[in-house]
């Protein structure tokens, strides 16, 4: 029988009592201001401390993750490029759509999580998959699309990193970019507002900037004097989601582990979670039918060379 410690703290202008127990439930998402915080004009990159990854976790809304990737694949005006590469490919759920649109090509998945990696490689033996960097990534041949998918928002100083990415593409090549971007969303206000609680806002600063994704305006302005041609465009995508537990897995899975990982116990982590879980249970109510609904925006980057 698990023991229960009744722990009180308030946030936000209500209380809630936090139920300590000896099995915490395990490690949501968030995007950082609207224009990033930049490093010193000609410095280099800025590796952020990345979380753990589990994969299992992250695959428990496979359909709904890839989707973004298909969609994005879908606007790429690329008739056959031969070499392909995959930056922050996960468990390879992106890298197998790019198989299947372009099924010729010579393509290369890379992550840094190196539990992404083996998931990739068990799933798909005889593709290619890299352990590597995003942010220090730099290719010895240019490739024709450089692509990623829901992984640059992990990566800081997009003003100097993603020019650089494209700066790896091939003449007539192009770089394709999707980041989540659901800035003014209750999730993301509900998560900013908790790691305010005084119990451990003097921890939280890592995980507030674990993740930074600026508004279109930033990214054609950094990209559009180097192509020929940039699209972009946002979709908001209205998960339908059995409740308010749901919504706290799907953030589990990527965004939520940071801010987890930067609290000290079990006690912590167990509290953070039933404060997010009760403000998702106000600001996303049931449907008629039980079901609730769940949107998330993401913003997408086609640029040309």
């Amino acid at each position: 029988m698990l023991s229960v410690t009744p722990w009180q703290i308030s946030t936000a202008g209500f209380r809630i009592t936090c139920l300590t127990v000896a099995e915490a439930p395990g490690p949501f998402f968030l995007e950082q201001q609207s224009n990033p915080p930049q490093s010193p004009p000609g410095s280099l990159a800025v590796t952020r401390p990345m979380p753990s990854w589990d994969a299992d976790l992250y695959l428990k809304f496979a359909n709904q993750r890839t989707q973004p990737a298909i969609d994005l694949i879908s606007r790429i005006s690329l008739p056959h490029p031969g070499r392909i590469i995959d930056l922050g490919c996960g468990p390879g759920n992106s890298t197998a759509m790019l198989h299947q649109r372009w099924p010729a090509a010579d393509i290369i998945g890379l992550d840094s999580s190196r539990e992404m990696i083996s998931v990739a490689s068990q799933a798909y033996p005889d593709w290619t998959w890299v352990e590597g960097d995003i942010a220090s990534w730099a290719a010895a041949i240019p490739f024709d699309l450089v692509f990623s998918n829901a992984a640059l928002q992990w990566v800081a100083n997009h003003a100097e990193v993603i020019p650089l990415l494209l700066e790896q593409v091939s003449p007539q090549g192009a770089l394709a970019i999707q980041m989540p971007a659901h800035f003014q969303s209750p999730v993301h206000q509900l998560l900013l507002e908790i790691a305010k609680d005084p119990a451990w806002h003097h921890s939280m600063q890592d995980a507030i900037n674990a993740i930074a994704v600026g508004r279109p305006s930033f990214y054609y302005d950094i990209l559009q004097p180097h192509t020929s041609k940039i699209d972009l465009w946002e979709t908001e995508y209205i998960h339908i989601m059995d409740g308010p537990l749901a919504i706290l897995d799907w953030i589990r899975g990527t965004g939520l582990r940071p801010f987890l990982e930067a609290l000290e116990s079990e006690e912590q982590k167990s509290c953070f979670e039933q404060l997010l879980l009760s403000g998702l249970t106000t600001a996303y109510p049931r449907q008629k039918d039980g079901h609730v609904l769940f949107p998330f925006r993401r913003l997408f980057i086609v640029a040309y060379r």
